[in-house]
């Protein structure tokens, strides 16, 4: 969906929700408009005045349900963890950790804001500290030792957190753009200067079906090897 798409989103459903039968405002609900909106138009655009005209509302009503803009992004975090998959206690930490990481990039993806914020707030809600009691518990049942699960616990954060950052500030979005993009730099790329450069857009980015996405399994499946060899050692 196109920016535009997403702005155009927003404003229908505002107006909907100015309509007669809108629901009543709820913390819930204010929730759920401050997420659309940062989604469609990025966190800068997130102000009381914004959300209220979003809502269909006087910027005063808002207070009565959220105190301030941190605890509006306090509230938004919690809801993006609320959507990250729980790893299982019973499939086996690594097969956990695989289903657990795939489900945090494709909602980082959805909600890119977040990225910046989430390991940033100090009050956390129910759905953020559930998610890091899962994560560190599957971790912990498995054998792991306090060091070793708060080890894996930052090292695939901050892998998963690095990749999304890096492939959602992509100037391009499909396999064939990426391939555009490339075949308009490389008459302007010295092969001579850049040999290895330009050998790996030729023999890897431009063949048929590359999609840098597809890199996040690579290095997935490297960190949870690793760290299966490390925990095992440990023991």
């Amino acid at each position: 969906m196109t920016q535009e798409q997403k702005r155009m989103a927003v404003t229908t459903t505002a107006k909907s929700q100015g309509s007669p039968a809108r629901a009543p405002l709820s913390r819930q609900r204010a929730l759920a408009a401050a997420v659309a909106l940062a989604d469609a138009e990025g966190i800068a655009s997130l102000t009381m005045r914004r959300l209220a005209k979003d809502l269909g509302v006087e910027a005063m009503s808002l207070y009565h349900h959220l105190a301030n803009k941190d605890d509006i992004l306090d509230g938004m975090v919690d809801q993006v963890f609320a959507e990250i998959e729980l790893p299982s206690f019973t499939d086996g930490w690594k097969v956990a950790m695989r289903v657990r990481t795939i489900s945090v990039r494709a909602v980082l993806i959805r909600h890119p804001w977040a990225i910046g914020i989430m390991e940033s707030r100090t009050s956390p809600g129910p759905a953020t500290l559930r998610h890091h009691d899962a994560v560190l518990g599957c971790l912990r049942t498995d054998g792991f030792s306090i060091d070793m699960a708060g080890h894996a616990f930052a090292l695939i954060d901050s892998y998963v957190y690095g990749f999304v950052l890096q492939e959602v500030n992509l100037p391009f979005e499909h396999g064939d753009d990426m391939v555009e993009a490339v075949e308009s730099i490389l008459p302007e790329l010295p092969m001579r200067d850049y040999p290895h450069l330009s050998e790996f857009a030729i023999e890897r980015v431009m063949q048929p079906g590359y999609r840098f996405g597809a890199e996040f399994d690579f290095g997935l499946e490297v960190i949870l090897d690793g760290l299966e060899t490390i925990a095992a050692q440990a023991t």
